[in-house]
């Protein structure tokens, strides 16, 4: 028998990727959106069929879940009342797959990544796994708030769930992709990229297209763990992925690594004082095998991105554009040559 999916933002990066795994895999996948956005389209064309709803309406989910689900996995639970969304329909739903993400962690001095540029950033145990501590719940970061949606869904709901953390989420439909860093350089014909701390920073990049196939994974496991870490096989460095950005776009500059203080000048959006990188065997042991490594899964990102105008970057891309510090300051990284 054919299982049936419902995915909860289904049109963005990671929720394109589910639904295409999911089809390729047999499934019949149901696309919940709340806005008729262009890129539906393409998914209707691969067999996806797509449900307008607006989950914080009384009934729109029940409404969405058509009489029963094997599986709903939602991409887009942000708040404790997602979580209690979820829980009030379990009847109707076979298991549960939701996105939460690995900024939840903290260290042992209490440090988070949201606290990162005022209070200091983390420095966590290489790698991390799934029993890392987290931040206390709460409605003050969106980490606090993911929390309260972890722990609200660990409370409630008694069909099989697994929370999936990952960290730096790439593939294409993103608004914040963190590789416009650096193809937005290469298209404006920069032919010195800087990069902070030597370019040596490690944030264990997730890539949309192995968040799929995890998820893939645990609907197929007989008894999937409550929580799994969810990031590519390897974390690169910022030289390693510009390198990687650089070769595939046939960028021919020179990427220069930078030592000493010199300001928000080569800061990338991957750019941590200390790493941080994901244990993944808890998932490896369910039997999941990523669908790419970076190189792989970063090339559909960049023919994305490069189609895109780079003077109109900031509409295109807005929580990219709304980083505590200039991106693309380029009188500040001219005045170092």
């Amino acid at each position: 028998m054919v299982r049936t999916a419902l995915i909860l933002g289904g049109t963005g990066q990671v929720g394109r990727a589910v639904a295409a795994r999911l089809l390729a895999d047999g499934w019949r996948v149901r696309v919940a959106s709340r806005g008729h956005r262009s890129s539906v389209a393409e998914l209707v064309g691969s067999g996806v069929e797509p449900v307008w709803i607006d989950r914080e309406e009384p009934g729109e989910l029940v409404k969405a879940l058509g009489g029963g689900v094997d599986a709903l996995i939602d991409v887009v639970a942000f708040e404790e009342k997602h979580a209690d969304q979820l829980a009030e329909v379990q009847g109707d739903v076979g298991a549960f797959v939701v996105i939460s993400t690995a900024s939840v962690y903290r260290d042992e001095e209490g440090r988070s990544l949201d606290e990162g540029p005022t209070l200091g950033y983390p420095d966590f145990p290489v790698p991390i796994t799934e029993n890392q501590p987290t931040v206390e719940p709460g409605p003050q970061t969106y980490s606090t708030k993911k929390v309260s949606v972890e722990r609200r869904l660990l409370e409630r709901v008694e069909r099989p769930l697994t929370i999936l953390r990952p960290a730096a989420i790439h593939g294409p439909y993103s608004t914040h992709p963190r590789e416009w860093w650096f193809v937005k350089r290469i298209l404006d014909g920069r032919v010195r990229i800087p990069l902070a701390a030597g370019g040596v920073s490690q944030f264990h990049p997730s890539a949309a297209v192995n968040l799929a196939a995890l998820a893939a994974a645990v609907l197929d496991a007989e008894r999937p763990p409550a929580i799994l870490n969810a990031a590519d096989p390897t974390a690169p460095s910022v030289m390693d992925i510009g390198e990687i950005i650089a070769d595939y776009l046939g960028w021919e500059g020179e990427l220069v690594p930078l030592e000493g203080d010199h300001g928000v000048v080569g800061l990338t959006p991957w750019s941590v004082p200390h790493p941080l990188i994901l244990d993944t065997t808890a998932a490896q042991s369910l039997g999941y095998r990523p669908a790419a490594d970076y190189a792989g899964a970063v090339a559909a990102s960049c023919d994305w991105l490069a189609g895109h105008d780079p003077s109109r970057w900031e509409q295109a891309f807005p929580v990219l554009a709304g980083y505590g510090f200039p991106l693309f300051d380029y009188d500040a990284e001219d005045a170092l040559w």
